[in-house]
């Protein structure tokens, strides 16, 4: 299976709702996630470069690294059954007051973190990665997950906890 690396962008509005774009494609055709995209791993492109790329090509907004702050990571081995994943999770430290243009890849709304829950989101990102979205101030997490089966076997890898120095 082919492995594909990627990032999320978690931006807000000035009300605090998040910004999500209804997908046109694969993977996660007709669901609701946030913005992001593959890394150009051909040009040797950094996660934060990726996130800073995706933001512009989507969103129209021009970011910086001290706009980014990386709070995890989700690795999914055989997700839809075709490709691994490890997608980077970065929240957006500048708000927008504008619904970006529909795009090739999908349609935008901003949705409030509890209606988020309701929507058509990809299921295993009620596990994989709102929980960690809600945590994001607490430090980085990194979030294992097999997707090979009926039943998503999750586990957490990196937790603010296991960074704290404990000794030799």
């Amino acid at each position: 299976m082919q492995f594909q690396l990627s990032c999320l962008l978690f931006i807000r509005d000035n009300s605090g709702r998040l910004l999500m774009i209804k997908r046109k494609k694969p993977p996660n055709l007709n669901t609701w996630s946030p913005p992001g995209g593959k890394l150009e791993m051909s040009k040797g492109e950094s996660p934060f470069e990726c996130a800073k790329r995706e933001a512009f090509e989507e969103v129209n907004i021009c970011l910086e690294n001290k706009d980014l702050r990386l709070f995890g990571y989700v690795s999914e081995k055989s997700y839809e059954g075709s490709s691994h994943w490890l997608m980077f999770l970065f929240d957006c430290l500048v708000c927008i007051d504008h619904t970006p243009k529909d795009i090739e890849e999908g349609t935008f709304g901003f949705y409030s973190r509890e209606e988020i829950d309701k929507l058509a989101i990809p299921p295993s990102d009620h596990q994989l990665v709102w929980p960690y979205y809600d945590r994001r101030e607490e430090g980085i997490w990194g979030i294992k997950a097999d997707c090979s089966t009926n039943f998503l076997n999750l586990e957490i890898e990196a937790s603010p906890t296991n960074h704290i120095k404990r000794g030799c």
